[in-house]
């Protein structure tokens, strides 16, 4: 086995995703998700708080594509919830809508 001579090479954060494993991915995902929220929350409380409603949609976003979240599937979910906000401020209850198939709970 030879030993490498000179500094490492230097790679991009978005360099080789499309060749990384699955599993490893979605691990790189996560961190950069755990470290978005940490800088939302510290922008939101002390800094800029439209810098912080910026971020909450790139972290929308993350979220989405780890969850495999259409953008079809969020405009369907935020439609029937203003429609339930709208039933719940004044119109009869009358029988709750169910969600769609396509709309599943993720935790």
């Amino acid at each position: 086995m030879k030993r490498r001579t000179g500094p490492p090479p230097v790679y991009l954060a978005s360099s080789g995703i499309e060749k990384m494993p699955v599993a490893h991915s979605e691990e790189r995902l996560l961190s950069l998700l755990a470290t978005l929220e940490e800088c939302r929350a510290f922008l939101a409380g002390k800094a800029s708080p439209e810098t912080g409603r910026l971020l909450s949609l790139a972290i929308l976003e993350l979220r989405m594509e780890l969850h495999q979240v259409s953008d079809e599937e969020l405009k369907a979910l935020c439609d029937l919830m203003a429609t339930e906000d709208q039933a719940a401020q004044g119109k009869e209850a009358g029988q709750g809508q169910r969600l769609p198939h396509y709309l599943k709970l993720i935790k």
